[in-house]
C-alpha cells in the first residue's frame, strides 16, 4: 500500500494527490451533513416521505447539468487557467450556505430558503467533482495511462473513507449536537479545501490556447517600440523648432491613444472569437466522441437502470426512522457497511474483475441488488421476527451493502471514460458521462416518490410499503433485458 502511494506521488506529485484526495473525501463525508438534513426535514419541517424525496431531488438537480461546467472550464479559461479556477469558485459555492443555514435560523426553518441553500452547495460541489474529474482525466490522458485504474482507485478509496468518518459521526454529532452546530462543523471541510486549492500549480493557456492572441500582443509592442523610435528621430530632426515640435507631439499622442484603443478593441474581440471557437470545438469532439458505441451505449444503459427502478431511499428513512424506532447512530454505522464494502469492491476489482466483460458484471450487479431488495420485504413484512433475527441485522445486510453494489458498478466506467477523453474537453466528457446517472437517479427519485404517493405511503402510514418495494425488486430486473447496449467485448481496460 505505501509502496503504491509513492509511485503515484512520483507519478501526480504531493499537491495534485493531496487536493484529489481531499475533495473525494469531501464528497463521502457530506453524509456526516445530509443525515441531519434529513432529520431536519422530517422532524422540523414535519415533512411526508414523497415530499422530502421530491425536495431532495429538487436539491440534488444540479449533479445532473455537470456538463455545463465541464464546457465552461474546457473552454473558457479565468486569467489563462482552467482549472483551479473554477475549483476556487466551486469551493466557495459549496462552503457559504453551510454557516448560512447554521447561523440564521429563518434559513433552516423555511422549506424554500432551506432548498435554495442546499441546491447552491449542491451546485459548487458537483462543479469540483467535474473540475477533479476533469484533472485527473489530464494527468491519465498526458503519458500516464497505466496510471489510470490507480489514480481512479485511490479517488474512490478517499471517498469512501470520507463516507465511513462521516458516517459514523454524523450519528453521534445528531446525539450531542443542535442540527445548526453540524452545519457549522461541516464547513470546516471545505474551508480547507478552499485554502489547498492554492497548492496546485496550473500552467497558463494563454500561449497555447490562443496563439493568435499571443501573436497580436507581440505585433502590438513591436508597433509601440517602432513608433517610439520614430518619434525619437523626429524630435531630433526639429530639435530646432519648439513650437512645430509640441503640435508634432500632441498629434503623435492622440494617434497612440487611438491606436491603443484600437488594440484593446482587437484584444477583446480575439479573446472572444477564440473562445466561440473553443466552444464549438469542443462541442464537436464531443459529440464526436459520443457517438462511440463504448461511450454512447453503457450511457443509455446506466440511465435507463436509473429511470427504471423507483428510489424509495427516503421512505424506508422514515419507516427505519418513526416505525422500526432506529437510533441515528445506529443508522450511521449501517452507512459504514455500505462504504466499506465499497472499499472491498474496489481492491477486489482492480485485482481479479477489470478483464472481466461489462456485461457479467452489471448482470450480478442486478442480481445482488434484487437479491438485497428481498431483504427489505422480509424487514417490512417483519418475517425475519419469526427467525429470531433482530431488525437491526437487516438494516445492516440489506440497506447497506445494496449503497456498495450500487457504487461498485461504476468502476470500470469511469476507467474507461478516463482513457477516451478527446484533448480539450475532459471535463465535458467526464461530466456528460456521469449527469446522464445523476439525471437517471434523480427522475428515479421522482418515479419514487410518485409510486409512494400513489400508494398513499406517509409518515406513520406504512401499509402499503411492502407493495412499492415488491415493484421495485420486479423493476431491477428491467435493466437486464438491454445488456445488449453494453458492447459484447468491452471490458473494464479496454473497448
Amino acid at each position: 500500500m505505501i509502496e503504491w502511494l509513492k509511485r503515484l506521488r512520483a507519478a501526480f506529485g504531493a499537491s495534485f494527490l493531496w487536493l484529489v484526495c481531499l475533495i473525494y473525501f469531501t464528497q463521502g463525508f457530506r453524509s456526516f451533513v445530509w443525515t441531519a438534513v434529513s432529520y431536519q426535514l422530517k422532524d422540523t419541517l414535519k415533512l411526508s416521505p414523497s415530499s422530502s424525496q421530491f425536495l431532495f431531488s429538487i436539491a440534488f438537480f444540479p449533479w445532473s447539468i455537470k456538463p455545463l461546467y465541464g464546457i465552461l472550464s474546457d473552454c473558457i479559461p479565468i486569467k489563462g487557467r482552467k482549472r483551479v479556477p473554477y475549483l476556487v469558485i466551486a469551493t466557495v459555492l459549496s462552503l457559504v450556505p453551510w454557516p448560512i443555514l447554521g447561523l440564521n435560523a429563518t434559513s433552516r426553518s423555511s422549506m424554500w430558503l432551506l432548498i435554495t441553500f442546499l441546491t447552491v452547495q449542491n451546485l459548487g460541489s458537483a462543479m469540483a467533482d467535474v473540475v477533479v474529474d476533469a484533472m485527473i482525466a489530464e494527468a491519465v490522458r498526458h503519458e500516464r495511462v497505466s496510471f489510470a485504474g490507480d489514480l481512479q482507485s485511490i479517488s474512490w478509496l478517499a471517498m469512501a473513507f470520507g463516507g465511513i468518518c462521516g458516517s459514523l459521526t454524523g450519528g453521534f454529532a445528531l446525539t450531542n449536537f443542535h442540527i445548526h452546530t453540524i452545519f457549522l462543523l461541516f464547513s470546516v471541510l471545505p474551508s480547507i479545501q478552499l485554502l489547498s486549492c492554492g497548492l496546485v500549480e496550473e500552467n497558463s493557456v494563454d500561449s497555447k490556447g490562443f496563439p493568435e492572441f499571443s501573436e497580436l500582443k507581440s505585433s502590438d509592442a513591436v508597433n509601440g517600440n517602432s513608433s517610439s523610435l520614430d518619434e525619437d528621430s523626429f524630435s531630433e530632426k526639429k530639435s530646432n523648432t519648439s513650437i512645430t515640435r509640441r503640435k508634432k507631439s500632441n498629434k503623435g499622442s492622440k494617434k497612440k491613444t487611438v491606436s491603443s484603443k484600437v488594440q484593446v478593441t482587437r484584444k477583446a474581440d480575439s479573446l472572444a472569437s477564440q473562445w466561440f471557437q473553443s466552444l464549438k470545438a469542443a462541442t464537436f469532439s464531443l459529440c464526436r466522441a459520443f457517438k462511440q458505441p463504448i461511450i454512447l451505449r453503457p450511457m443509455a444503459w446506466f440511465f435507463l437502470a436509473h429511470v427504471s427502478i423507483p428510489n424509495l431511499s427516503t421512505v424506508m428513512f422514515y419507516y427505519q426512522t418513526e416505525f422500526l424506532n432506529l437510533e441515528a447512530s445506529f443508522l450511521g454505522t449501517a452507512r459504514v457497511v455500505g462504504w466499506l464494502g465499497l472499499m472491498l469492491g474496489t481492491f477486489v476489482y482492480n485485482k481479479y474483475l477489470k478483464r472481466m466483460k461489462l456485461r457479467r458484471i452489471l448482470m450480478w450487479s442486478q442480481v445482488g441488488l434484487a437479491f438485497l431488495t428481498l431483504l427489505d420485504i422480509v424487514l417490512v413484512s417483519r418475517v425475519n421476527l419469526t427467525f429470531g433475527i433482530s431488525d437491526r441485522i437487516m438494516v445492516l445486510c440489506g440497506s447497506a451493502l445494496s449503497d456498495a453494489v450500487n457504487q461498485f458498478k461504476f468502476m470500470p466506467f469511469l476507467i474507461l471514460s478516463g482513457q477516451l477523453c478527446p484533448p480539450g474537453i475532459e471535463g465535458t466528457l467526464f461530466a456528460l458521462f456521469m449527469s446522464i446517472n445523476n439525471l437517471g437517479s434523480t427522475l428515479g427519485s421522482f418515479v419514487g416518490a410518485g409510486l409512494a404517493s400513489l400508494l398513499s405511503i406517509s409518515s406513520g402510514s406504512f401499509d402499503n410499503l411492502l407493495l412499492g418495494i415488491v415493484v421495485q425488486v420486479l423493476c431491477i430486473f428491467i435493466p437486464i433485458a438491454f445488456l445488449f447496449l453494453i458492447p459484447k467485448e468491452a471490458t473494464g481496460i479496454s473497448a
